[in-house]
């Protein structure tokens, strides 16, 4: 039975980090670009539920609700977005690039698309070792204009690869809606269908949804049945990239955003769990309290880490022998 107190306390947890990093971005000492995934909670915190600690999960540039949602050390990635020396990727990848080997995040890149066909990859070792884990290859709804995604999801299926395939629709890919991007009418987990892939659709702001609806997806996977495609409607309330809010400049409308609001996934969950009888005022306000310590204690462990030595700015670059 799934702790539904702890999947509040996730969603609100990783929500708290991010609205934390939006307040102390301007300081200027988080020296990366940061894309957060507020509002898109609920899908990041039922599919990390979802998985095994032995399971494989790649991510995207939006990658932090991912890395904590699969277990991912949060001093570890909050030093990495001041570019310390304790950050998950030694101070050098910052935000975008966040890796925990140990709970089998096996990392997050920049560029959208790029990490499908790591994930695939990671899918055909698996399923070469013989062994029953699934990774998975979290993706935005841009990312299915990409060539690489296809050709992966190509061979993903002919191999019949331990693959699951989430892909995060928010509407948007940086200011671009779908109706710019993609032709009317599609769906994209029907198009995924069509390319081969056993796929489903769920509400991306309903937790339980998401947790119940890749629970079966992932079952069939191990069950031998191939790679999977789940499409989970959601949205982000921020910029694409940085702290702010950015309906002002026009490529969205206030009135849309506010709709989404009103969907707000944590506000929503604890209101059930509340209208149930599982959770009340007093017991909400002390989880919001340990979340914060815990996160004040991260960003000061951030602060008083050693950025990288100026020794070791060449360490971990790589180039052809010559």
């Amino acid at each position: 039975m799934v702790d539904q107190i702890q999947l509040l306390r996730q969603m609100k947890r990783i929500r708290a980090v991010e609205e934390e990093i939006a307040a102390r971005y301007p300081q200027g000492k988080m020296r990366c670009p940061t894309h957060l995934s507020i509002g898109q909670e609920a899908a990041a915190v039922g599919v990390g539920c979802a998985l095994n600690k032995t399971d494989l999960a790649v991510s995207t540039h939006r990658a932090h609700a991912h890395y904590l949602a699969k277990g991912g050390n949060l001093n570890a990635m909050i030093a990495e977005i001041y570019g310390k020396e304790t950050g998950c990727s030694r101070g050098r990848g910052g935000s975008m690039h966040l890796i925990d080997l140990d709970v089998g995040f096996e990392g997050s890149t920049a560029i959208v698309g790029s990490t499908i066909p790591v994930g695939v990859g990671l899918g055909l070792a698996i399923h070469l070792g013989g062994d029953d884990r699934v990774s998975c290859v979290f993706l935005g709804d841009g990312a299915t204009e990409e060539g690489v995604f296809y050709e992966a999801v190509n061979f993903a299926v002919v191999r019949k690869l331990p693959v699951l395939f989430v892909c995060e629709n928010n509407l948007y890919s940086v200011y671009s809606p779908l109706s710019v991007r993609q032709p009317g009418g599609r769906v994209i987990h029907r198009m995924a269908a069509e390319l081969g892939l056993e796929s489903t659709y769920a509400d991306g702001n309903d937790v339980l949804a998401v947790l119940d609806t890749t629970s079966k997806v992932i079952a069939n996977i191990r069950a031998g049945k191939g790679p999977q495609f789940v499409e989970f409607s959601t949205y982000r309330w921020r910029e694409h990239c940085g702290p702010n809010y950015d309906n002002d400049i026009g490529y969205r409308e206030e009135a849309e955003f506010l709709r989404w609001r009103e969907r707000d996934p944590i506000a929503v969950f604890s209101a059930q769990l509340r209208g149930a009888g599982r959770l009340n005022e007093v017991a909400e306000a002390a989880m919001d309290a340990e979340i914060k310590l815990e996160i004040d204690g991260a960003f000061d462990f951030a602060e008083r880490s050693p950025f990288p030595a100026e020794s070791t700015r060449g360490d971990f670059v790589y180039k052809a022998a010559v």
